[in-house]
């Protein structure tokens, strides 16, 4: 018994030494783990309420023009946000929404400027005019370019590619901001060439040619205008009505296509859809007629470069 416990005694003490120091720098190390690791939370928690603070990020990183731009770029955009929150709640702005009187005055405005650019004058700017009109020129071919580019870019790169990459409701909400800035831009910028082009083009020196330049110009200004008063809203009207009845049925995640599923029996969904697109064809419809004006203009201009 004795050899039999001393042996025993043995067995069990002689690893305690080593074992000990072992757990001793294990708890050591583990000591100054969870040292480092509250030291990076509370840096992490100073960070973000200094974020929370001032709206900025400044951690040690120096930071470059381009993050102090886009910092100062947001600041303004939430000043001039809070501006138009502000003014959504007058009058004028449920008037200028909520009924359509003010898209009819914008057409009747748009009417009466190109009327009053048509009308000869003596102070009619002609080809090969003074040096202020190379200003004009540079404007003009600056304008065309900016058209044409946007719908490229809308027609075939952004809207293609969006609609291929992302779930159908998020597509439409993404182009529903775009839908109403593209064809703002689009009208204005067609607008500013056509004024342009029949300032250095008076009405009597028009030939057939220019005159098929003028009338396609005219077309692509109405109908990009229009499109924007008249056709948009409604359209997102629609979308809005569709995408509420899709959710509550748990349709619209799908990439690339339209599965109603349980819908396509409801009579009420495809009544909306069905007006959803119709005008959406028409609109696309539109925007390829521009499109065709904006390239029969720009064989023209190809026409007269003398650079090449």
């Amino acid at each position: 018994m004795c050899v039999r416990t001393l042996i025993s005694n043995e067995v069990t003490e002689a690893p305690m030494c080593p074992v000990s120091k072992f757990t001793k720098a294990k708890v050591k190390y583990m000591k100054v783990h969870d040292e480092i690791i509250q030291k990076e939370k509370l840096q992490i928690a100073q960070v973000t309420d200094k974020v929370l603070e001032t709206g900025t990020y400044s951690s040690g990183i120096t930071p470059d023009i381009l993050a102090e731009s886009t910092t100062i770029f947001r600041k303004c955009l939430e000043i001039v946000e809070r501006q138009v929150d502000t003014w959504k709640d007058s009058k004028t702005y449920k008037i200028l929404v909520e009924t359509t009187q003010p898209a009819h005055v914008i057409v009747m405005i748009a009417l009466l400027s190109l009327i009053s650019a048509l009308i000869p004058t003596s102070d009619k700017i002609t080809n090969g005019g003074p040096p202020g009109s190379r200003i004009m020129s540079f404007m003009y071919l600056m304008f065309v370019a900016m058209h044409f580019g946007s719908q490229i870019w809308m027609t075939f790169v952004s809207g293609l590619s969006l609609y291929f990459a992302l779930p159908r409701h998020n597509f439409g909400e993404v182009q529903r901001v775009l839908f109403p800035r593209y064809f703002t831009i689009n009208a204005c910028l067609s607008l500013t060439t056509l004024l342009i082009f029949i300032k250095h083009h008076p009405t009597h020196t028009w030939d057939s040619e220019i005159a098929i330049q003028i009338f396609g110009m005219t077309m692509a200004f109405f109908v990009e205008l229009l499109i924007r008063l008249y056709m948009t809203p409604p359209l997102l009207q629609l979308m809005v009505q569709k995408n509420l009845i899709e959710r509550a049925a748990g349709v619209g995640n799908e990439v690339g296509t339209h599965q109603p599923r349980a819908l396509k029996h409801c009579p009420h969904y495809l009544k909306i859809h069905g007006a959803f697109r119709k005008i959406h064809v028409t609109i696309a419809m539109g925007n390829m007629t521009t499109m065709c004006c904006t390239v029969l203009h720009l064989h023209y201009i190809s026409s007269k470069l003398c650079v090449l």
